[in-house]
Order: structure tokens, then C-alpha cells, then sequence
């Protein structure tokens, strides 16, 4: 059996596929993750042996590498959605879990870097929930 994953950014400039498993999946709460979300927390997918093939719009992705971190943000430059990028000298493919058309194949393993997790995700469970933006 194959592992295959489609995805794209918003603005469908951007396509991709993964061919492979995903070994884990972080939920990250860096300060770094919430700069680049604007929310609580990424969620990125990471794979050693997985493979990225661009479909379209390789030439339209911009990389962003924090200086003197390990933090790196590759996204659309026409809509800045995340896409997926290379990290470690291509041993380690992220893939923003957002970024994928289909199932995410496996639940989040982990929440990393709980230490400077937003104080407002606390109890999110007991917040009202609506199935499409209240009136």
C-alpha cells in the first residue's frame, strides 16, 4: 500500500504530492510557530523517508529561515499560505497539516514547546462551538 497525500496553498498556485508515511505529527507552540501561524500553534507533519513531488508552482514559494534558529517557513508568495519544505540538508520533509487536500493520515503525536503555549488555549474544550460563523 501507498501513502499518498495531495495538497496545495490557498490560492491553488502551489500543488504537491507526498508519496510516503508520515512518522510524526507536532503541534507546535513556540513562540516562533504562533509569529508564523498568528494562532496558538502549528501543525506540521514530518517525514525521513517520505517523498515531495511539486506539482506546480515550485517557482512561486518563498523560504523564510529565522537567523540563528531552526526555524524555517517556506509559503505561497502570491496568498502565503504554508507549504511543505526540506529541512536538515533534505533528511526532513515538514508539511503544514492545513496544507493537505486529503486526510491527514495520523493523529497528532504530541504538543511541543508547551512552556510558551498561549494562555488563552487553555480549556478550549468548554468554548462554545458553531458549525459555521454565528450570527
Amino acid at each position: 500500500m501507498i501513502n499518498l497525500s495531495s495538497g496545495s496553498c490557498l490560492c491553488q498556485s502551489v500543488t504537491f504530492e507526498v508519496t510516503g508515511p508520515f512518522e510524526s505529527f507536532y503541534l507546535c507552540h513556540c513562540k516562533h510557530c504562533q509569529k508564523d501561524t498568528g494562532s496558538a500553534h502549528a501543525a506540521n507533519l514530518f517525514s525521513s523517508s517520505a517523498k515531495l513531488n511539486w506539482l506546480s508552482g515550485e517557482d512561486q514559494i518563498t523560504t523564510y529561515n529565522l537567523p540563528s534558529t531552526r526555524h524555517v517557513k517556506s509559503f505561497c508568495k502570491h496568498c502565503g499560505a504554508a507549504v511543505p519544505n526540506l529541512q536538515m540538508d533534505g533528511k526532513l520533509l515538514v508539511v503544514p497539516a492545513g496544507s493537505l487536500n486529503t486526510e491527514v493520515s495520523i493523529k497528532p503525536t504530541a504538543h511541543i514547546f508547551c512552556s510558551s503555549q498561549a494562555s488563552w488555549t487553555v480549556d478550549l474544550d468548554k468554548v462554545r462551538k458553531f458549525d459555521k460563523l454565528p450570527s
